[in-house]
């Protein structure tokens, strides 16, 4: 990792109610150590590509090792940037050991069950890295700013003018996410935190490109006009949210290759602290190995022979 992102902690939302969003600056390109920024962008470049072999590698033992899973999470406004952190981040990761689930506006089959089932049937395995484009935080996010959602989804009681309501979401997100990292899935969550004037010029490049033109909706321009609603509940989530076990990191995202490395930096050294090992081979395997290979070297000794 490039030493101009080393600490990563900075990223971190310490567990308490002291977290600001507004503290957190989208717009962060690395620490002031006196280089240019197409210096400081070279030199992230080149930790992603250092950080994404890694990545193989770390995942490679993830499966053969099986005792963990991995789960990212990535939320964020629209246009900040999460496909194609995804799409570059896990470049050089085995497709068969990676599972990728968008959550949508939920089926009418979704909202006849709690809040967290549909997301809960789509977790990782043991051994799998599972991301979620999205998740169950858009039931503390975009209700939150629509609480007329709450109202379609027939929960008994249910209050969402109520802060008690709230309350007891966060309570239940963490006791799930506290339930999986003691089962063998460690979890991260990222919050890319792009500025509301840099989701505008993502958003006039969709308009003006006609091959990003279908990248666009007009529903995104209406949720725009929520922005601080949405940061208010953003900054909440993340507050309450966000555990030693399951931590919510704030990411710069207006400028993607910042994105790109913080993000690979946080999940190569999450994986390497995990403590993975691989399988050990016992004595009547190694016997195995042994036959075989005294085998495969008489099929030499044959065809030597022949000629």
């Amino acid at each position: 990792m490039s030493k101009i992102f080393r600490n990563l902690d900075r990223f971190r939302v310490k567990p308490g109610n002291d977290f600001r969003l507004a503290d957190n600056d989208p717009g962060w390109c690395g620490d002031d150590d006196g280089l240019e920024r197409s210096e400081r962008k070279k030199l992230a470049k080149r930790a992603l590509r250092e950080d994404v072999k890694k990545l193989t590698e770390a995942q490679e033992l993830l499966y053969a090792d099986d005792s963990w899973s991995l789960l990212l999470i990535f939320q964020a406004m629209d246009a900040a940037g999460k496909d194609s952190t995804i799409k570059h981040v896990m470049s050089g990761v085995n497709p068969q050991g990676t599972q990728v689930f968008s959550f949508k506006h939920p089926t009418a089959e979704e909202l006849d069950h709690n809040f967290l089932w549909r997301c809960m049937v789509d977790l990782p395995e043991r051994g799998r890295i599972g991301i979620f484009n999205r998740s169950y935080y858009e039931e503390v996010l975009i209700t939150r700013v629509h609480p007329e959602l709450i109202h379609a989804q027939n929960v008994p009681g249910a209050n969402p003018d109520s802060e008690e309501f709230w309350e007891h979401r966060y309570q239940d997100i963490n006791a799930f996410e506290r339930h999986l990292t003691r089962n063998g899935t460690a979890i991260l969550k990222f919050f890319l935190n792009v500025s509301k004037e840099e989701q505008r010029e993502r958003f006039y490049d969709r308009i003006d490109r006609p091959e990003k033109n279908w990248k666009f909706s007009a529903g995104d321009v209406r949720e725009r006009q929520h922005w601080d609603s949405y940061m208010q509940a953003y900054e909440t989530c993340l507050r309450r949210t966000s555990t030693e076990t399951a931590p919510w990191y704030v990411i710069p995202a207006d400028r993607k290759w910042v994105t790109r490395s913080v993000v690979s930096g946080v999940i190569v050294s999450t994986i390497q602290a995990l403590g993975l090992k691989w399988p050990q081979v016992s004595e009547e395997h190694r016997r195995d190995l042994a036959e075989a290979r005294r085998l495969l070297e008489g099929e030499g000794e044959g065809e030597a022979g022949a000629e």
